[in-house]
């Protein structure tokens, strides 16, 4: 009998700490580029992170060019404009400086170019053939962990859904997690990628795919989220606690890349299409709701979750175990400002079978702990309004 089944990690090289950022320039030389595409957003420009990437590419003789004509949740069309853009200019490799939907789109812009066909046709899994060209990863959020995944989220915008491209292909050659770009995050996206990071390590934790080498990092991450987000919410500018928080968003990436997801993102890509919300938000909308479906069937792994964030359940029963953890993840969810439900953000209880059908499609469902029907995917939808 084997203890543990066969398993692979994959991660790119990666650097973390405060100033690595300015490494960009040393980086992008070491990969023979002459010119850059950087795929960035308003938001992070008028940070003024932009000019600092500049500066350092010019330094070393890089020449860049700037793509902005993305939204949060990047869609197919505005990949294909970043990818035309890319190749106008001539350029050879890309830097994403960003949150998720940007690094996501810079994923995207890549494997376009490099195989010449439309976004839409690399849904699923190991579906990309050529891998794009190299792509360095500067994230300015700590959450979605884009700079060291092989996930890329696409909204298919003539079906309103997010479509995933899961493949090694998109993972980013370097990713350069400096912890001070995230000081300029609003309260409410440090709330909502802090939830996003908490969700991937617990969803990496009881997936069915996951490992020895990735519950290190999973339970790595719970502890750092769980008790450094109210802090990095209330307080934007406390360098340490976005520096545990991005370790965490770290830890959780390396997790859910290597062992997939469940329900929570499954559900929370269909709602994002549809209604453009926040990744994140979703994420915590839903997260009590298929924690409780999902409860009895990795109770053992849920009361690890548990212990990590610190509760104490000495003498409970399993049932109240698993009461208290839920109710402990719904009451963090509310402190932090993440409040109400899917309701009051516009899903209706008619536009639940569309939803649900577009959930039971995405691959992050395969690997949740317990098998979901559409039927229970409606009441969890119906739960969560």
């Amino acid at each position: 009998m084997h203890l543990y089944e066969m398993r692979k990690f994959v991660a790119p090289e990666f650097i973390f700490g405060v100033g690595c950022r300015r490494r960009v320039g040393y980086y992008a030389r070491n990969l023979a580029s002459r010119r850059v595409l950087v795929v960035s957003d308003p938001g992070v420009i008028a940070a003024g992170w932009l000019k600092d990437v500049q500066a350092d590419l010019a330094e070393v003789d890089i020449e860049s060019v700037v793509f902005h004509g993305l939204t949060p949740n990047p869609k197919d069309h505005e990949v294909m404009a970043g990818a035309a853009l890319y190749a106008q200019e001539r350029c050879d490799v890309i830097v994403a400086l960003g949150g998720g939907s940007v690094m996501d789109c810079a994923k995207g812009i890549g494997i376009v170019h490099s195989n010449g066909c439309h976004i839409l046709e690399f849904e699923g899994v190991d579906q990309v053939e050529v891998p794009g060209p190299p792509l360095i990863c500067i994230p300015t959020t700590a959450g979605t962990a884009a700079d060291i995944s092989q996930f890329c989220i696409i909204v298919n915008t003539p079906s309103r859904y997010k479509m995933a491209i899961i493949s090694k292909t998109v993972v980013p050659d370097v990713a350069l997690v400096d912890p001070e770009t995230t000081v300029t995050m609003s309260p409410y996206l440090t709330a909502c990628t802090g939830l996003d990071a908490l969700t991937h390590a617990i969803e990496a934790y009881v997936s069915t795919a996951s490992s020895p080498v990735v519950d290190v990092h999973a339970l790595a991450a719970v502890t750092l989220a769980w008790h450094n987000i109210e802090q990095a919410v209330a307080d934007p500018a406390c360098l340490p606690a976005r520096e545990n928080m991005a370790l965490g968003s770290l830890h959780a990436g390396l997790a859910f890349s290597n062992a997939s997801l469940g329900a929570v993102h499954a559900l929370a890509h269909s709602i994002g299409g549809f209604l453009d919300l926040p990744h994140g938000e979703c994420n915590g909308l839903l997260l009590e709701h298929v924690m409780r479906f999902n409860m009895d069937s990795a109770a053992d792994r849920y009361g690890e979750i548990g212990r990590a964030m610190g509760i104490d359940m000495h003498g409970m029963t399993e049932r109240q175990r698993a009461a208290r953890i839920v109710s402990e993840i719904a009451a963090l969810r509310s402190r932090i400002g993440i409040v109400d439900s899917l309701s009051a953000r516009g899903i209706r209880l008619t536009d639940i079978p569309e939803l649900a059908a577009h959930a039971l499609n995405d691959p992050c469902l395969v690997t949740n702990p317990r098998r979901a029907s559409i039927d229970d995917i409606k009441v969890i939808y119906g739960e969560a309004l």
